[in-house]
Formats: C-alpha cells, sequence, structure tokens
C-alpha cells in the first residue's frame, strides 16, 4: 500500500511540474499578434550578394514595404512576369546612379542596392510605369517606423533594369524570393 502512495505522490509532483512549466512556455511565445521572440527570429540568410540572371520584358509597377517580425520588406511588382525575373541585390559603398555614375546619397548604417531585370517604363512605347524619379525617394513608400529600412531612393532605370537603393540599420542578413510577378527583398532585424 505504502509503495502505491509513494508512485502516486510521484506523479502528482511531476504533473505539477509540468503544469508549472507549461505557463513559462506560454509566457515565452507572447500573446498573439506580438512580436516573435528573437530566438525564432534566426536567419541563415546571409548578407553576401544574390542574383538571377533570368530575362525580363515586363515593366515594372509599383515598389512597396511591409513590416514582419522578424524583417522589413521591399515588394517589387512587375506587370505580366512569371518566377523568371532576373535580379542582383548586394550592400555597396556608395549608392550611384546606373549610367550617369552620380553619387546619391543614401541614410543609414549600410545601403543594399537592388537591380531589377525590369524596366521602369513599357518597351514597346516607351510610356512610364513607374514614377521613380532619380536621386528621389520611392513614391508612395513610407518607411516610419521600420525596425530595420531608414531610406529608399529610386536610381535609374537604365537598358532594361530598374536600380534601387535601400538604406538599412546596419549590414543585416537578407534574402530574395521570387513569387509569380513580385521579386521580394526581406532584410532581417538582427544578426
Amino acid at each position: 500500500m505504502r509503495r502505491w502512495g509513494t508512485v502516486a505522490a510521484a506523479f502528482v509532483l511531476a504533473g505539477a511540474g509540468v503544469a508549472g512549466t507549461a505557463g513559462v512556455a506560454g509566457a515565452a511565445t507572447g500573446p498573439a499578434g506580438k512580436a516573435a521572440p528573437s530566438a525564432a527570429c534566426s536567419t541563415v540568410w546571409g548578407s553576401g550578394n544574390k542574383s538571377a540572371t533570368d530575362a525580363n520584358a515586363a515593366p515594372l509597377t509599383n515598389i512597396r514595404t511591409g513590416r514582419n517580425a522578424c524583417y522589413d520588406r521591399m515588394v517589387f511588382d512587375i506587370g505580366g512576369a512569371t518566377n523568371k525575373l532576373g535580379y542582383h541585390v548586394g550592400y555597396v559603398d556608395a549608392f550611384h546612379q546606373d549610367g550617369s555614375g552620380e553619387k546619391i546619397p543614401v541614410k543609414g548604417g549600410a545601403i543594399l542596392e537592388i537591380y531589377v531585370s525590369a524596366p521602369s517604363y513599357d518597351p514597346a512605347t516607351g510610356k512610364q510605369t513607374y514614377r521613380g524619379s532619380a536621386g528621389k525617394s520611392l513614391p508612395g513608400v513610407n518607411i516610419s517606423g521600420y525596425k530595420t529600412f531608414r531610406d529608399t531612393k529610386f536610381g535609374a532605370s537604365f537598358e532594361g533594369q530598374t536600380q534601387v537603393g535601400l538604406g538599412v540599420r546596419a549590414k543585416l542578413p537578407f534574402r530574395v524570393l521570387r513569387s509569380g510577378h513580385q521579386l521580394i527583398v526581406d532584410v532581417a532585424h538582427a544578426r
């Protein structure tokens, strides 16, 4: 009889320990809708250059941004593009306009230069499809309050590709994704 009492007491204590840690686990993940804990945000993206040489003749129609728990995102909308969309993305010491070589100041601790194989005009008609102006902030893009993004500048649309400078807080890991008619650049909040 005594043996069963000891076993029962052990189960009760074990159950109390599990119940006690359940509250800790829930607190670590936080309530829904809050930022993810830093352990959940670890990335292995790296900060080296990323590129794809796939060609695309469809024009750039929009650039927009978004905030996520672990990264800030820039999305390039390409009219009629498919997953075959060329790009080159990498950190540079200074942002120089493609074609002229003129230096364009970009605020932040690091500058990510983005080339997208899509002109900001319709190649058939020459009509502008994205209203970016050299050396100016990207139209319609507001990055105030972002954790990583600090500045955006339009470089040029030259020889079938568009160039953008993205000022970020520091040289942080980033990734580039292609999805249908979009090129997506995510920059992590932390290393």
